[in-house]
């Protein structure tokens, strides 16, 4: 065996070895947590406690090694291990900063103690989190120390959940009398796909914390698979594939814009509002498939849709122009979403975003479908699309969001290729 190949593989057990020791390290020690209290100064020192516990054992490794005759210097075993902890601590510290960025709705059910306490907590953290409001429990009365407003009764959630766009709901009460109507609330969420909390104590606490990760003293539930490391990989993936995408056919983007131009009046891009994740809304890019005053159109030809349900589909739709039918065709129209998965209000794949005005007819469970970012393509895209039936529709979209992978997304991507380029099932 040559000198340079069993050093390689010493370089790669070493390698193994101190990642190995700096994940258990990390995770023993709690340097990656969200709530450790430490500050800045108190993180370094942990880092460098970090350091001597992979060094110490390494430099021991490297002894035995070197009395079978290789050698490998500790800074280059060091230099190896870089890369790895550095990316490592980008995909954690990364998740964790992206989800303090997002700004979170939340609503309190119950305006007693408990819920003015709570929303007293949450302002006073001062977090990405923000109080919308409360539903008061049928037997309370007004409460004017409340941080919010009261925007009506528990039995008005579903209405509520509907109207605002809202993250999580808290449950504050632990009272007996509230049973009945908490749980009928806990219901109404599961169908709505709405993550909820309930508190974890039927008491208040002044000093004593709960040991647990629920440090607001609540259980956090949700309505989809949760694997925060995945779902923060999927977004890496969205932020990647979409600033690659858009470099590598930019000429194709500019050829398009073009020809819109040239081929009928009106702008290049059509802006068009959607609902996305909680129901909250966004601008959605396209490429301008139709004339320019399609929307005002649209009511009278409502009278021939041909898709069940609120959605609106015509194979012959004579508000798309003749280029706009070649575009939709091979779906060039969407590519200009590739923004919006940049800007965060789309993934590459979910559920396709509805408009407003079906959102406003879906039924109760058919809402579950804005858990989740609705993305370029999804299992309708790929399962026949147009020639697929509103219902079914709507229930390959459940099916996704209750077995969501990784794996999942990359055989679709995969089965969009051919048909983006055949344009099966479009019109």
């Amino acid at each position: 065996m040559e000198d340079g190949a069993f050093h390689w593989k010493v370089a790669l057990v070493v390698l193994v070895v101190a990642t190995s020791l700096w994940l258990l390290a990390s995770r023993a020690l709690g340097q990656y947590s969200a709530t450790n209290g430490r500050g800045f100064y108190g993180d370094v020192a942990l880092t460098l406690v970090m350091v001597t516990a992979v060094v110490v054992p390494i430099a021991g490794l490297l002894q035995v090694v070197a009395r079978f005759g290789a050698t490998l210097h500790p800074g280059r075993a060091l230099i190896a291990l870089l890369p790895t902890v550095v990316l490592y601590r980008l995909v954690v510290v990364g998740l964790r900063l992206w989800k303090a960025r997002r700004h979170v709705e939340l609503l309190i059910v119950g305006i007693g103690p408990l819920g003015r306490l709570t929303g007293a907590e949450l302002e006073e953290v001062r977090t990405h989190r923000r109080l919308l409001g409360y539903l008061r429990f049928d037997d309370e009365g007004p409460n004017t120390r409340l941080l919010a407003p009261v925007l009506g009764t528990v039995s008005e959630l579903e209405r509520t959940l509907r109207r605002c766009p809202v993250d999580e709901v808290y449950f504050a009460s632990t009272a007996s009398e509230h049973v009945a109507e908490v749980q009928a609330a806990i219901r109404t969420c599961e169908t709505l796909g709405m993550p909820f909390a309930l508190p974890t104590c039927a008491y208040r606490l002044t000093r004593a914390r709960v040991t647990s990760p629920g440090t607001d003293g609540y259980a956090h539930f949700l309505s989809v698979r949760v694997k925060p490391l995945h779902w923060f990989m999927k977004r890496f993936f969205d932020i990647v594939a979409s600033a690659g995408a858009i470099a590598l056919l930019s000429p194709l983007l500019v050829a398009t814009a073009v020809l819109v131009r040239l081929t009928s009046r009106g702008p290049v891009l059509f802006r068009q509002e959607r609902v996305g994740l909680h129901g909250r809304t966004f601008h959605m890019l396209k490429f301008r498939s139709m004339v320019a005053n399609a929307e005002q159109l649209k009511a009278k030809l409502l009278a021939m849709n041909e898709q069940s349900g609120p959605v609106f589909k015509m194979k012959r739709d004579p508000r798309v122009t003749a280029f706009g039918r070649f575009m939709r065709k091979h779906s060039l129209d969407e590519l200009p979403q590739l923004v919006n998965v940049l800007r965060g209000d789309m993934s590459i794949v979910g559920p396709r975003p509805p408009v407003p005005s079906e959102v406003a007819s879906y039924e109760a469970w058919q809402r579950r479908r804005l858990s989740v970012r609705p993305g370029l393509t999804c299992v309708w895209q790929v399962s026949g699309r147009n020639e697929i039936s509103f219902q079914d529709w709507m229930l390959l979209d459940m099916r996704y969001i209750d077995h969501w992978s990784l794996a999942q997304d990359f055989r679709l991507i995969c089965r969009t290729v051919p048909v983006v380029l055949t344009g099966r099932g479009a019109s």
